[in-house]
């Protein structure tokens, strides 16, 4: 599960901007790691901060100009997995700001008559069976609601409708960022993680990257808390992103039937 993760991120600033960056490993995964943020080549000041989860954020200020963040790192797996509490499984029951589940009831009426294993085997089923995956199909303020109505996105509208279902249906259940190895086309990849028989588990609704190599970034109730950037203020335009991320070993094919921990 050793890898080898790297990105570059591009903007043009228009107005000083002060950004949030949440393009690291979570906690516990660094090896070691680089990052620089820059712009018209002049090293840009940074400072860390923490979540709840450990998620890594990166707060910065940019002048005008062209802004490069370049970050790199070899990671490995924390020892243990991510715990919960009892704050959590009432916090990811509740709707968010792309996940309005309580819109959802009568979609998830299909699930029911199912128990909470159930329940988080079929609902990603069901969203990989019946949502098609096509790239610029969606918006940044697109939700899961907009999802289902639409039948297609990427793999963020894959798990924020992964999310809703599993909410709706009484499970608990969060939106994680992570760098995939594996994955095609490479990009930073959402999954899911659904509480059921007391761990987290994880869960990919798209199927395009197997879940033993996932590097956690971020985690929480959706896209709003695990944007790879977010701007506080200022105006700015993403020109590129350039992800890379690369199993140190062979990549091991994914049981979706099977039940995985995301470290």
């Amino acid at each position: 599960m050793n890898a080898s993760v790297a990105a570059e991120v591009v903007l043009r600033v228009d107005d000083e901007a002060e950004v949030v960056l949440s393009i690291a490993p979570a906690a516990g995964w660094v090896v070691e790691e680089h990052l620089q943020i820059t712009v018209e080549g002049l090293a840009v000041p940074f400072r860390e901060q923490y979540d709840a989860h450990g998620t890594r954020l990166h707060r910065a200020t940019l002048p005008v100009g062209t802004a490069v963040v370049a970050y790199r790192a070899e990671v490995s797996p924390p020892t243990a997995p991510a715990e919960s509490d009892d704050v959590d499984t009432v916090r990811y029951l509740r709707p968010s700001r792309y996940v309005p589940s309580d819109e959802l009831g009568d979609a998830a009426s299909i699930f029911s008559d199912l128990s909470p294993r159930d329940t988080v085997e079929r609902v990603p089923a069901w969203v990989w069976e019946h949502l098609s995956y096509v790239p610029g199909s969606s918006g940044p303020t697109d939700t899961a609601a907009d999802t289902l109505r639409a039948g297609e996105g990427v793999c963020r509208d894959y798990a924020h409708l992964t999310v809703a279902l599993l909410r709706a249906s009484g499970v608990p259940a969060r939106l994680v960022s992570a760098f995939a190895p594996g994955l095609d086309p490479m990009d930073f990849h959402a999954v899911v993680e659904a509480f059921v028989d007391g761990r987290w588990e994880v869960v990919d609704a798209t199927r395009l990257a197997p879940r033993h190599h996932l590097v956690r970034i971020a985690t929480g109730r959706d896209a709003a808390d695990t944007a790879f950037l977010t701007t506080l203020s200022g105006a700015l335009t993403l020109e590129s992103v350039e992800v890379t991320a690369v199993a140190a070993g062979d990549i091991v094919a994914d049981d979706h039937a099977r039940s995985v921990l995301l470290r």
